[in-house]
């Protein structure tokens, strides 16, 4: 088989319990460090799907991997090759497949629910999660709907949270974080101006019962990432 190609676009955004699920699992994977300069792939045809985290830019920053991402994943979507992004990785495939991405209304930061969006897709790619859950939230931008894409997640302070088309799941929410990454999210919020509100949390809140909500999260990521991994292997 070959490996799984994750793209880490921050030294802080990598792929935390998602690494945890493919070693459980026996995946193999490439690391590219994006944010150390490493080289971006010619093809997508070298890996069996690709998997785009995290990161504090927009993918409308002028940034030179940036359109060499948003080409690999149009040839892995036209192959047939899953795809997965989380949160930047989600606005990386929206873009790349005709999707707008900018600002959401408001900031989202920290613990939120999302909720299943009716529909055939919803159910099948959330089957075994309640109808709302909670999961991690970092943004500031959003994205649409891709054409032929099927929202999946919503949640009350950024309507698009999740989208499928064929074998590609685009994620606006964190569903890889582990404790070490709460801490170290959290603890980077010192010095910035963020007023805390109704879709911001303070550090304090975000660390509250931490262990028990990354349990909790980390469960919700089986079941989500086991839907993807079985379009990897379809």
């Amino acid at each position: 088989m070959k490996p799984l190609a994750i793209f880490r676009h921050a030294p802080g955004e990598g792929p935390g319990y998602l690494a945890d699920v493919l070693k459980r699992h026996g995946l193999p994977h490439t690391l590219i460090r994006v944010d150390q300069g490493d080289a971006m792939p010619q093809t997508a045809r070298d890996y069996s799907g690709l998997i785009f985290m995290g990161g504090p830019m927009s993918v409308n920053d002028p940034l030179p991997w940036i359109p060499k991402a948003l080409t690999l994943i149009r040839e892995a979507q036209a192959a047939g090759q899953p795809v997965l992004g989380h949160c930047l990785g989600g606005q990386l495939i929206s873009k790349a497949l005709g999707g707008v991405v900018g600002p959401n209304p408001v900031m989202e930061i920290g613990w939120g629910l999302v909720e299943r969006v009716p529909g055939e897709a919803g159910r099948q790619w959330l089957a075994g999660l309640p109808e709302r859950f909670e999961v991690f939230h970092w943004h500031g931008e959003t994205f649409t709907i891709p054409q032929d894409a099927a929202p999946i997640l919503t949640g009350p302070f950024c309507r698009h949270q999740g989208f499928v088309i064929g074998r590609t799941l685009a994620l606006q929410c964190h569903i890889e974080m582990t404790t070490t990454m709460i801490d170290a999210w959290a603890g980077s919020t010192a010095g910035r101006r963020l007023v805390a509100s109704p879709s911001v949390q303070t550090a304090e809140v975000m660390r509250a019962d931490a262990a028990a909500k990354v349990a909790s999260l980390h469960k919700t990521a089986d079941i989500l990432y086991a839907r993807w991994l079985d379009a990897l292997c379809a």
